[in-house]
């Protein structure tokens, strides 16, 4: 097995090659990163119809202002029926130098039907230059030297492609992390689990099954994956055992890392599975790329290091109502560039690769915790917000809501979402919180989570307040029942396991849906 010594290394190399803090301002890294991506693209009939020459042949100072004038920012839907579905179709030069392979499926958390995402083999090796950075950035968080000849626990999707026409073999399609688990570095697999086999596995519950027949066998010091699919994984591990806790039978685990959602809903019921104190640090993979990780300790926040340097050049919308009436982008927002952004602010990203996504809208929402490295927190999705009445009600709301109801009452819901309805003549909020068996409140005690969730909310969101005050939004109700139930929707809409992340916010379709599907697990007392 490779040891600490010829990990640290390759993780050396990959630092020379990721942008730091040290490579120049964190403008001129996305200079340099943008006027890469267009000299690779300038030859494509993307290239050539917005004449990419044109913008190479600027100075760096103009060259940001100039590409975000003369290229359109594009929502999938856009991107895709002008320029995506010819690559699909195996087409060579469209978006991005010569013919892109691999395609991405994904679906999101707005039900929308599946989207085909562009990874290029360039995308690739942007991906896997983050892992091995990440690793190289791992000493800045005092492991010990035995943690680097340990075995990493990755819970992807089903590696198994499949060809996007049947009887081609020109284009593949797949989920990203079990395109890149699937073609992970050679010397990476000595330390891998599950392991290419249960990996290509063709559903969760196979996968999971096989992951709870190996367990005992590995040595596990670091789990990586959505935080849904690890807390079930952890859970099933330690009811089949018998454990009180995972560290029963991963004793030397020490770390786990999270990825493409806030880890805030799901932390508590992480640490009442754990036997001792681990580390929890984030990531920031999509479908479109890698594009921030953790790189120093801090427990509250979490923040995120963007990837400057790394084949994506970043803009970032104010997401606001001007900018995004009813949660549409308004095609004259203007985006600014990372020298541009303030902290605090919540910003929709427009992302630039090298697998040919041009401005394109990626549909997260973030705020710059600290603009002088670069560092974010994931706050939300551009339509997963609250404003039936005006309350404006992000995901970082709910999520800092969630957090206080179980920091004060002692309870863990890893899983919730909330609808706005509207009932008579007024507007009332109803949420579904995921429990487990042995943790149901009782009566009282949910009354007691709305009454702190509801005070929160109104704390950390002053139109909320407003709303709540003046009596628009007339009701907030909770609505308790088993996480199994969130497991269930899951498996009932064709997405367990892997990246599948819940929908915090629902639209009126999938609430319909919703209601009905929970109808079974409503024993449970609500309020």
């Amino acid at each position: 097995m490779l040891g600490f010594g010829t990990l640290l290394k390759y993780g050396l190399l990959v630092r020379r090659g990721i942008g730091s803090i040290g490579k120049g301002s964190l403008v001129q890294q996305q200079t340099k990163t943008l006027r890469r991506l267009l000299q690779q693209a300038k030859d494509t009939a993307f290239g050539r119809h917005y004449d990419f020459n044109a913008l190479l042949a600027l100075p760096d100072q103009q060259l940001l202002d100039a590409y975000a004038k003369r290229v359109p920012m594009f929502d999938y839907d856009a991107i895709y029926d002008a320029w995506w579905h010819r690559m699909l179709k195996g087409e060579a030069d469209v978006c991005w130098r010569g013919k892109v392979r691999n395609f991405s499926l994904s679906s999101g958390t707005s039900g929308a039907p599946t989207k085909y995402i562009p990874v290029s083999d360039e995308m690739l090796r942007a991906m896997r230059r983050t892992t091995i950075h990440m690793f190289s950035q791992s000493t800045n968080f005092g492991f010990p030297t035995s943690f680097y000849g340990g075995q990493f626990l990755m819970i992807s999707s089903c590696t198994q492609m499949r060809p996007y026409e049947e009887g081609k073999d020109d284009v593949w399609v797949g989920d990203v992390s079990g395109i890149n688990a699937g073609r992970m570095p050679r010397w990476f697999e000595n330390f891998y689990k599950p392991g290419q086999a249960i990996a290509a596995l063709p559903n969760w519950d196979l996968r999971l099954e096989a992951i709870i027949k190996n367990a005992r066998d590995w040595d596990i010091k670091l789990i990586a994956g959505i935080p849904s699919w690890v807390q079930m994984m952890l859970e099933a591990i330690v009811s089949h055992y018998k454990l009180k806790n995972i560290h029963e039978m991963w004793p030397n685990l020490q770390a786990y890392t999270s990825g493409g959602v806030s880890f805030l809903p799901y932390r508590r019921r992480f640490e009442q599975l754990m036997g001792k104190p681990i580390l929890y640090l984030d990531t920031y993979y999509t479908s479109e790329g890698s594009l921030a990780c953790q790189t120093r300790l801090d427990a509250d926040r979490m923040p995120m290091e963007l990837l400057l340097d790394n084949g994506i050049y970043f803009e970032f919308v104010p997401f606001n109502d001007e900018n995004f009436p009813n949660g549409a982008l308004n095609p004259s927002a203007k985006a600014l560039h990372i020298g541009q952004v303030e902290e605090g602010v919540s910003y929709a990203i427009l992302l630039s690769t090298c697998a040919g996504a041009w401005r394109y809208l990626l549909g997260d929402t973030v705020k710059f915790v600290d603009k002088q490295r670069g560092d974010i927190v994931i706050t939300g999705r551009t339509k997963h917000f609250l404003s039936i009445c005006g309350e404006h009600l992000s995901v970082e709301n709910m999520n800092q809501g969630i957090s206080a109801a179980e920091a004060r009452h002692h309870y863990a819901f890893p899983e919730f979402t909330v609808k706005a309805v509207k009932v008579d003549n007024h507007f009332e909020h109803h949420w579904y919180l995921g429990v487990h068996g042995d943790q149901t409140p009782s009566s009282s005690e949910q009354a007691a989570i709305l009454a702190t969730l509801d005070e929160t909310l109104c704390a950390v969101n002053d139109d909320y307040a407003t709303e709540r005050k003046d009596n628009l939004l007339h009701h907030v109700r909770l609505n308790f029942l088993p996480v199994s139930a969130f497991y269930a929707w899951h498996a009932a809409q064709g997405k367990s396991g892997g990246q599948t992340k819940f929908p915090r916010v629902m639209t009126d379709s999938q609430y319909e849906q919703w209601t009905k599907f929970i109808t079974p697990y409503l024993p449970v007392a609500s309020q």
